[in-house]
């Protein structure tokens, strides 16, 4: 499997849009998207690369396997 590697923030918010996310608002630097099934929003900082911890940490609030994710990644 590959691995996870950092990301632009615009591709991070594609990815999470395809799985069902849905984009609820903006709060300085930080985009707040909302998942069906999630306890609490994801947050996705506007960073040139995120970081691999800020991914998985939002990929387990939503839900998402890897599979699922490099599956989406790809259709971007």
């Amino acid at each position: 499997m590959p691995k996870i590697t950092p990301v632009n923030w615009k591709t991070l918010i594609q990815v999470f849009a395809l799985f069902g996310c849905s984009y609820k608002r903006k709060k300085g630097s930080h985009h707040i998207m909302t998942c069906p099934n999630a306890g609490r929003a994801v947050v996705i900082p506007e960073y040139d690369e995120i970081d691999v911890d800020i991914i998985k940490n939002n990929m387990r609030t939503a839900g998402m396997s890897r599979d699922e994710y490099f599956r989406l990644l790809h259709r971007i």
